[in-house]
């Protein structure tokens, strides 16, 4: 008989030569399952995505709830959908009022892509910067202001326009002027191995760009939705973007991506031409009503103001001698080793012990931790403590 996993490697697409061949039959809270019953502590949240941990029964009820209504309709700003107004008036609740309208989604690539958009059409400029090391999707423009030169030198030509400054370089920011559309950032780079910005940088890209009629767009794809112990990465620096990016945890773990700003900037997307941004599927109503249900329950309960005891937690439980530091905010840490060898070892050995970890892709020193914010601190002991263990088995 065929197997699942012969399956999948004679017809799903893989990107690497060596895919992770972990089934997983279902998944609850913080861990997934194998078809043997084998459990697996789920430390990086699907890439954070899945903040709240895997099948959050509010969540669950609100996606049966949808499903029963309806399921896909026009999705991209003609008819009035209850779940994407309910989302997007929450979200004005808390956001500054600058950023009041949302244009949905499906992923993190296509807000990337809407927002570089919306961006030159507003402006009327196509010049954009990013920064070295910063990852922001695999799509052409997002891939465009990618910060890694492997990665991008395969696909030219690319977007032409943009250039790539060294991040937390602040003599490079003289080149934010007048013929640039938009400066791309990462409040803290995730794939870079999760590096924090220096003191007044976040700030001197502000000021840059409300010099020159610049606007900054912050990606808070992977910091949002409070994992680094705030709602959104930014209100840490007090710098608020002109656009902002979410997805991953945005979708409480359906797919769901959008670019935020103000209604007036928005509004250059209604002409010259018509229909200047358009989606089939973004913003999808079960989508929505799962992010929904997904914001709420952060408002409501106490997980995000945990984090930085988890945090704390994290690095009280992690130290030891092939540990050289811990970067990072709230949940989303680096553990470096200063070592791919041994990263990819206590990868492998974490797999066999029951903990899914994984490198980062411009970074492949240390490795992620990024488990859901409902995580205990038992569990949080109980994982570090089987880190440390495998960390003494490393050559």
């Amino acid at each position: 008989m065929v197997t699942n996993r012969q399956l999948f490697l004679q017809h799903v697409a893989q990107t690497s030569d060596l895919p992770y061949l972990l089934e997983i039959e279902r998944a609850e809270g913080i861990y997934m399952y194998s078809p043997d019953g084998k459990r697996y502590v789920d430390l990086i949240s699907g890439v954070s995505v899945s903040n709240l941990g895997h099948r959050h029964p509010e969540v669950v009820r609100a996606v049966k709830d949808q499903l029963d209504r309806y399921m896909h309709l026009m999705v991209y700003g003609e008819l009035v959908q209850s779940p994407q107004v309910g989302l997007a008036s929450l979200l004005q609740e808390i956001l500054p009022d600058s950023l009041n309208c949302i244009y949905f989604v499906n992923s993190g690539s296509e807000a990337i892509e809407g927002s570089l958009k919306l961006a030159k059409r507003y402006t009327g400029r196509f010049r954009t910067i990013a920064f070295q090391n910063a990852y922001h999707g695999s799509t052409a423009g997002a891939l465009s202001v990618m910060g890694n030169e492997s990665f991008r030198n395969s696909f030219r030509p690319l977007v032409p326009g943009t250039d790539i400054l060294a991040f937390n370089d602040f003599s490079s920011l003289d080149r934010i002027d007048r013929n640039t559309a938009c400066v791309i950032v990462e409040p803290i780079q995730g794939e870079g191995g999760i590096i924090l910005p220096e003191d007044g940088f976040l700030e001197e890209i502000r000021e840059r760009c409300v010099r020159s009629g610049v606007l900054l767009i912050f990606d808070e794809i992977q910091t949002g939705l409070g994992r680094c112990g705030t709602m959104f990465a930014f209100e840490q620096w007090k710098v608020v973007p002109d656009i902002l990016v979410l997805a991953k945890g945005f979708g409480g773990g359906l797919p769901l991506g959008g670019f935020i700003s103000s209604f007036e900037t928005m509004k250059a997307l209604r002409a010259n031409p018509v229909l200047g941004h358009i989606t089939t599927s973004g913003g999808n109503p079960v989508s929505c009503a799962a992010g929904l249900a997904n914001l709420t329950v952060l408002l409501g309960e106490n997980w995000i103001r945990e984090v930085p005891a988890k945090e704390k937690l994290f690095r009280d439980g992690l130290k030891h001698p092939s540990v050289r530091e811990i970067r990072g905010r709230g949940l989303f840490l680096a553990v470096e080793l200063a070592s791919a060898e041994k990263v990819q070892q206590l990868i492998r050995l974490a797999k066999e012990e029951g903990i899914i970890t994984d490198w980062f892709i411009f970074h492949d020193t240390a490795f992620r931790i990024a488990p859901p914010l409902i995580i205990s601190p038992e569990q949080i002991r109980e994982v570090c403590s089987q880190l440390t263990g495998l960390l003494d088995r490393l050559d």
